[in-house]
């Protein structure tokens, strides 16, 4: 079987990201071998046939659909999905994709209604995560979205984000 076929086989069976080491590790190759197929399965991926994308986020690689596709499929998805978030879970998630680390009394303040079930929820699906405690009285959980979060909005980093309007202003 061509190493190429395994990789792709070895990323869509996973789902999860792995990294190059894993990879290597999962099918007995070097890493220039490895890093040629992901360039090469990367390079057949980006033909207009193809429905998926290889992605990479913080040296892992994982197979995603293409952003573009989402729409033609959502409707489906949607009916079948056993979890969408919530506008509630969504906007607190944009606050804190926008300003981690960031205390839970600071989301609050920013949407006005108390946010611990959102948190929790948010916690349990691994869209953010506890990053530490702020050292002041009380201890507050201190958060922050996690690579999974990059990973479902098909962002490589954080830098990717879409610019608020207001920022936007005070740059021009």
């Amino acid at each position: 079987m061509h190493p190429k076929a395994k990789l792709e086989a070895l990323l869509f069976a996973w789902g999860e990201p792995l990294s190059e080491k894993e990879i290597r590790e999962a099918l007995g190759l070097t890493a220039i071998e490895v890093r040629a197929l992901l360039d090469q399965l990367k390079t057949e991926l980006e033909r207009p046939e193809r429905g998926l994308r290889l992605v990479n986020v913080e040296d892992t690689y994982q197979l995603s659909t293409k952003p573009e596709l989402f729409e033609s499929i959502a409707d489906y998805a949607k009916k079948n999905q056993a979890k969408n978030l919530s506008n509630a879970a969504l906007e607190t998630l944009s606050i804190v994709a926008y300003k981690q680390p960031v205390l839970k009394s600071d989301i609050e303040e920013i949407r006005g209604v108390r946010c611990d079930r959102v948190l929790k929820n948010l916690e349990n699906t691994q869209l953010i995560k506890v990053l530490g405690r702020r050292d002041i009285p009380g201890r507050p959980k201190v958060y922050g979205t996690t690579e999974v979060f990059l990973q479902k909005f098909g962002m490589r980093s954080l830098d990717d984000l879409p610019q608020l309007e207001d920022e936007e202003a005070e740059e021009s």
